[in-house]
C-alpha cells in the first residue's frame, strides 16, 4: 500500500515537471474565472472530494511560532485513517511541490446536500512513542490543512480590534488550554460546507468550516461509535492508545456567490496599515526627489555653467567633481563580478515586475496552489537571456575580452549560490523527516529546466550582449590614476552605505512585515496592488539615494563610484536581514536546529537576491547620472 501512494506522488511530480513550461499560459487562461479556476457544479448526491495537505505549525498560546517544519498528513507517526487502496496524490504544480504542499485524497465521504452525523472513519492504535510525537505537535500549535473544491478548510475567528469575523486557514490538531494536564487530541470533525445554488439542479461550494473536537469515543464491533461523549481524547505516552476517528457533515445554504467565495478568507486585519505603508514610502520618495531636484537644478546646473564658462574671469582651476573627469570612467577592480551583479539584477527586476503585473491582473489565484511560486521560477528561468545579455554588454564596456568567462560566471554565479543554500535547507528538512523536503524527482526536474532552458538562454543573451556596440566614455581616461584625498568619515564605504541603505529600507519595512507573516504563518498574501506600488517606490528610492551619494563622492574627489553605488544601494539588504533577526526574536521561538537553519537559510537567500536587485538598480542609475553630467561639460 505504501508503494502505491508513493508511486502516485512520483507520477504527479513527473507530470508537474513536464508541464512546467506551460504553467504560466495555463494559469493565464484559467484566470478569467476568479479566483482562478472554472467553477465546478455539483448535483445533489454527487461525491465531493475532501483532500488533505501537510500539517503546518501556527502560533502557540504564547503567540510564538516554535517550528517551521511541516509534516505529511499520512506520516506514519500520526496514524490518520487512509482511504481504501491507499491515498492518491493530487496533481500539483511545480511551485506547489517545491514549497511544501503534499495533497492527497482522503477517507472522508461527502455527498452534495447529504448531511451525515457521527460517521466513523477508522479505529487506530497509537503507540506511546507516536503519542509523544503528536502531543509535541499539539503543544507547538500544528494545524490540519484540508481542501474541498479548492477551498481550504477554515475556522471562524473574531478580530480583536474591529470585532469582525473572518476565516482563519486550517484548524488545530489539538488543544492545549492553560490548566489542562495533557493536550487534547482532536479526533472528531464537524464539517460545515457552505453552498450556493445556481439553479434547481446545480450547486457550488463557496465555503468550508471545520470545528474539531476531542472525544474519547468507545467502539466495539457490535455497536456504532457515539459522538455524545464529553470526555476528551488524551494520548498517553507510556502505553498504547485506541483512537476512534469520526466526523459529521452539514450543508449550509449561502447567498455568497462563487466569484466572491474567497472574500472571507482574504481578510485584512487592518487595511489602513497598508495605506500607511504606501504613504510612508511616497513621503520618502518625495523627500529624496526634492533633494535630488535641488542638486540637479541648482547646484549641478551652476557647476556645469561655471565649468563651461568662456569668460576669462571664470577660467580658473578645476574643482569639485570636474577634477576627477580623467578617472571617473576608469574600469573598477573585479569588474567581471560587477557585470554579473548587473546582469542578474536585470533578471530579477524583470522577474519581479512581470510576476506582480500578472498577479494584479488576477492570473495568479490562491485557489490555484503554487501558481505564484511556479510563475516566479519559470520567469526567472526565461529571463536568463536578460542576465546574459546585460552582464556581457557591461563586461565588454569595461574592456573585458573573455566572453566565455562572463557567460560561465553569470550562469553559475547567483543560481549556483542559491542552489547550494537550497540543498542545505533541503537536507535539513530530510533529516527532520519533514514533508516539505523536495522529492528527488522534483529537484532533478528543476535542474533539467535550468540546463535545457536557462543556460542556453543565458549563453544566447551573452553572445548578443557582447556583440552590441558599447558607448564610448564622454571624457578621456588618464593613464595614471589620480590620488584620492582623505575622505570624511561619513563618506567612507561602510558609513555611506549604511546611511543610503536605511533610506531604501524605510520605504518597504512596513510591507515587509505582512510578507513575513504570510510566509511563516501560512497566510494568504493577496494585496499585490500595494506590493506593486511599493516595488516601484523601492526602485525609485534606490536610484535616487544612490545618485545622491554618488554625487557627494565625486564632489569629494573620490572617483570609485562603481562598487560604491552597488554597496550603497544593496546595503538595504543588510537591514532586511536585521529585520529578519528582529522578527525571529519577537515572533518566533524555534525549538530545533533544523528550524533555525531553515529560517536563516531562507533569509540569507532572500537578502542575497535583494542585494543583487537593489545593487544593480543603484549602479545603473549612477552610471546614467555620471555619463550625463560629464557629457555636459567641456574638457580641454
Amino acid at each position: 500500500m505504501k508503494f502505491s501512494w508513493q508511486a502516485e506522488r512520483w507520477r504527479a511530480v513527473s507530470l508537474s515537471v513536464v508541464g512546467g513550461l506551460f504553467m504560466t499560459s495555463q494559469q493565464t487562461a484559467e484566470a478569467f474565472y476568479l479566483p482562478g479556476l472554472a467553477p465546478h457544479d455539483y448535483k445533489i448526491g454527487e461525491k465531493v472530494d475532501l483532500q488533505v495537505n501537510s500539517l503546518t505549525p501556527s502560533l502557540t498560546a504564547e503567540n510564538k511560532l516554535e517550528s517551521v517544519l511541516s509534516y505529511g498528513f499520512y506520516d506514519e507517526r500520526f496514524h490518520f485513517c487512509r482511504p481504501p487502496g491507499g491515498p492518491k496524490a493530487a496533481h500539483e504544480s511545480l511551485g506547489s511541490i517545491l514549497f511544501g504542499d503534499r495533497i492527497y485524497g482522503s477517507a472522508f465521504n461527502l455527498e452534495m446536500l447529504k448531511d451525515s452525523s457521527c460517521q466513523m472513519l477508522c479505529v487506530q492504535k497509537i503507540p506511546g512513542n507516536d503519542a509523544a510525537f503528536i502531543n509535541d505537535k499539539i503543544m507547538k500549535g500544528y494545524n490540519y490543512n484540508w481542501l474541498i473544491d479548492g477551498l481550504p478548510a477554515a475556522t471562524v475567528k473574531i478580530e480583536d480590534r474591529l470585532q469582525k469575523e473572518f476565516y482563519s486557514l486550517g484548524f488545530e490538531l489539538g488543544s492545549n488550554v492553560l490548566g489542562q494536564l495533557m493536550p487534547h487530541f482532536h479526533n472528531h470533525y464537524d464539517i460545515t460546507v457552505q453552498y450556493h445554488t445556481v439553479d434547481s439542479v446545480h450547486h457550488r461550494v463557496v465555503g468550508v468550516l471545520v470545528t474539531p473536537q476531542s472525544k474519547h469515543s468507545v467502539y466495539s464491533k457490535d455497536t456504532t461509535p457515539s459522538c455524545d461523549t464529553t470526555e476528551p481524547m488524551n494520548l498517553h505516552e507510556d502505553k498504547d492508545n485506541e483512537v476512534v476517528f469520526t466526523y459529521s457533515v452539514k450543508w449550509e445554504k449561502s447567498e455568497k456567490s462563487w466569484a466572491t467565495r474567497w472574500d472571507s478568507y482574504l481578510h485584512a486585519m487592518d487595511p489602513k496599515i497598508h495605506w500607511f505603508s504606501l504613504i510612508n514610502s511616497v513621503v520618502i520618495v518625495v523627500f529624496l526627489s526634492a533633494m535630488l531636484g535641488l542638486i540637479l537644478v541648482r547646484t549641478l546646473h551652476k557647476d556645469i555653467a561655471r565649468y563651461n564658462a568662456d569668460d576669462a574671469e571664470d577660467l580658473q582651476e578645476d574643482f569639485g567633481w570636474k577634477l576627477v573627469h580623467g578617472d571617473v570612467f576608469r574600469p573598477p577592480q573585479k569588474f567581471e563580478y560587477l557585470s554579473v551583479i548587473v546582469g542578474s539584477g536585470f533578471q530579477l527586476f524583470w522577474m519581479v515586475l512581470i510576476t506582480l503585473v500578472i498577479a494584479i491582473l488576477g492570473f495568479l489565484s490562491p485557489s490555484s496552489r503554487g501558481s505564484l511560486s511556479t510563475a516566479i521560477l519559470m520567469l526567472y528561468i526565461l529571463f536568463g537571456f536578460s542576465a546574459g545579455y546585460n552582464a556581457a554588454h557591461q563586461y565588454h564596456s569595461f574592456g573585458g575580452t573573455s566572453l566565455r568567462r562572463i557567460i560561465v560566471l553569470t550562469t553559475l554565479g547567483v543560481p549556483g549560490i542559491c542552489c547550494l543554500l537550497l540543498v542545505i535547507i533541503n537536507l535539513c528538512l530530510m533529516a527532520a523527516n519533514s514533508s516539505a523536503a523536495a522529492p528527488a524527482g522534483t529537484l532533478l526536474g528543476v535542474i533539467a529546466l535550468w540546463f535545457v532552458i536557462s543556460i542556453p538562454l543565458t549563453v544566447a543573451g551573452g553572445y548578443f550582449g557582447y556583440r552590441r556596440k558599447t558607448a564610448d566614455p564622454p571624457v578621456r581616461v588618464n593613464q595614471i590614476p589620480r590620488q584620492i584625498p582623505d575622505q570624511p568619515w561619513y563618506l567612507r564605504t561602510i558609513p555611506s552605505a549604511l546611511m543610503g541603505g536605511v533610506l531604501t529600507f524605510g520605504a518597504i519595512f512596513i510591507e515587509l512585515y505582512f510578507i513575513m507573516n504570510s510566509i511563516w504563518f501560512h497566510k494568504v498574501y493577496y494585496v499585490f496592488g500595494f506590493l506593486f506600488l511599493v516595488f516601484i517606490i523601492l526602485i525609485l528610492t534606490t536610484a535616487e539615494v544612490t545618485v545622491l551619494l554618488t554625487y557627494f563622492h565625486l564632489c569629494a574627489e573620490d572617483y570609485r563610484w562603481h562598487w560604491r553605488s552597488v554597496y550603497t544601494a544593496g546595503a538595504s539588504a543588510f537591514y532586511v536581514f536585521l529585520y529578519g533577526v528582529l522578527f525571529y526574536f519577537s515572533r518566533l521561538q524555534l525549538a530545533s536546529y533544523a528550524s533555525l537553519i531553515i529560517y536563516f537559510g531562507w533569509m540569507i537567500i532572500v537578502c542575497l537576491l535583494f542585494f543583487i536587485l537593489t545593487g544593480a538598480t543603484g549602479f545603473v542609475a549612477s552610471n546614467f547620472f555620471v555619463r550625463r553630467i560629464y557629457s555636459a561639460i567641456k574638457i580641454d
